[in-house]
């Protein structure tokens, strides 16, 4: 048995299989002794296992041996190999395929090399190399000019070493599909609310202390908070605006109660509690 193929049974299938396949793709080769066909194809998905050095790695279950497996995964014949990513199946095959016919299922699984970019970007960002990570993002940009979860990534980092202008450029490219993510929401309302000037906190806070009705002063101190994190304040003052003047421009206060609300993932009780006060003043 090889470095990159090993047997599972039921206790360890999870940590082998299901957490294995968050790093690599896993080759579950649901096999028996007596059956011909596996001892068939047995050698060529140890071979491959081998030849690709760790890209995936083959797991091998003996249905005779570990029933529950077998009957979990809805295994009716074998041979029957299922390739699970991320925890879940991804494909499957059944029978003795060839080995051209293998290898051509295992290439459908690999990560592209802007891919495999992408990834070394991430592990260098979280390490704090931004600049080496937008390096190696711009080569997977240039390798699949079509991925818009590159470009994700591109505008995070950038937003993170305070390039505003090149993040918005960036999430503002992208398609309405990918902008209704809740990731990207959050990320485009971060970029909207970021690099916040003009007048301070404290001036403007005199101006509402001095007029309640000065609803821009109130827009205005609503993004200073939501800059500082400071979220509640915030949706405070936007939702005064909404009560004294639904209107006020183009709607913008209901309109940046929403973009607060993307920016906290649309979760948690803050969220909850101000939809409905949102709701209240509106309706």
């Amino acid at each position: 048995m090889g470095m990159h193929s090993l047997d599972v049974n039921t206790s360890t299938f999870q940590s082998v299989v299901i957490e294995g396949s968050k790093k690599v793709p896993v080759l579950v080769d649901f096999w028996a002794a007596w059956c011909a066909p596996c001892r068939a194809l047995k050698p060529v998905l140890e071979k491959l296992a081998e030849e690709y050095q760790g890209r995936f790695l083959l797991a091998k279950v003996n249905t005779d041996e570990n029933q529950e497996l077998a009957m979990r995964y809805g295994v009716r014949g074998i041979p029957n190999v299922k390739a699970f990513v991320d925890g879940e199946v991804r494909d499957e095959f059944a029978g003795a395929l060839p080995e051209s016919m293998v290898r051509q299922f295992i290439e459908r699984l690999l990560p592209s090399e802007a891919e495999l970019l992408r990834r070394r970007a991430t592990a260098l960002s979280a390490a704090g190399q931004g600049e080496e990570a937008l390096r190696l993002l711009e080569q997977a940009q240039a390798l699949e000019p079509g991925n818009e979860w590159i470009k994700v990534d591109r505008a995070e980092i950038l937003l993170a070493r305070g390039r505003l202008e090149e993040a918005k450029a960036l999430l503002d490219s992208l398609t309405v599909l990918v902008r209704d993510e809740p990731r990207v929401a959050a990320l485009i309302a971060r970029a909207e609310f970021a690099g916040v000037d003009g007048e301070d906190v404290e001036t403007l806070q005199k101006r509402v202390a001095a007029d309640a009705n000065d609803l821009e002063a109130r827009l205005k101190l609503a993004r200073h908070y939501v800059s500082r994190q400071q979220y509640e304040p915030a949706l405070d003052q936007l939702l005064e605006i909404i009560r004294r003047d639904r209107s006020f421009g183009d709607d913008v206060a209901r309109k940046t109660m929403l973009s607060v609300f993307n920016l906290l993932g649309n979760q948690g009780e803050l969220v909850a509690r101000y939809r409905r006060l949102l709701a209240s003043a509106l309706y």
